[in-house]
């Protein structure tokens, strides 16, 4: 084979590797198309098969030398951005609404807004929230009174006449 032709496949091979590190994430068809051209002209510069393994040994080693302190020197500068994610926030990017609180209706009475099998709405002082029974089924309309708040979760309790009336009244006053 000629001397040009060896050099071109090792300089595509490079070329192609190139390409797959810093424009095509991943490891696809432009890698594994680079490393075997890489391979083949290191292969057909050498007379033997052993002279060949050495190296294309010595080339790898090499080229994973370069890879090692092009990622270390990358680091601090921009280019690190399109290989890694950023789990840092600055103060314009993104917003993190605060969790509602809402042990202020502990005790309130409302009303199914749905069927509560177990889980469902209902209506606390005119807004609607999403609650869950303690485990049985409550039906559409019925009032309800809450007896625990776990964070966001709402556990409600179908209430009888006696303390619907008292429950409403206790919040009129």
């Amino acid at each position: 084979m000629s001397q040009g032709f060896i050099i071109m496949l090792i300089l595509i091979g490079i070329a192609l590797l190139a390409v797959e590190v810093f424009v095509i994430p991943g490891f696809g068809v432009s890698g594994i198309l680079g490393m075997a051209s890489l391979i083949t002209g290191i292969f057909l510069v050498t007379d033997t098969l052993m002279e060949g393994l050495v190296y294309t040994a010595i080339s790898l080693f090499i080229l994973g030398i370069i890879v090692f302190f092009s990622f270390r020197s990358a680091r601090t500068r921009r280019i690190w951005k399109r290989f890694s994610l950023s789990t840092r926030q600055t103060p314009n990017e993104g917003y993190i609404a605060p969790k509602p609180q809402y042990e202020m209706y502990l005790g309130k009475v409302g009303t199914a807004l749905t069927q509560l099998r177990p889980a469902g709405t209902g209506e606390f002082d005119g807004l609607k929230l999403d609650v869950v029974t303690e485990g049985g089924y409550i039906g559409l309309g019925t009032d309800i009174k809450v007896i625990a708040v776990e964070g966001t979760r709402i556990i409600v309790r179908e209430v009888k006449n006696k303390e619907v009336k008292l429950g409403k009244d206790r919040a009129d006053q």
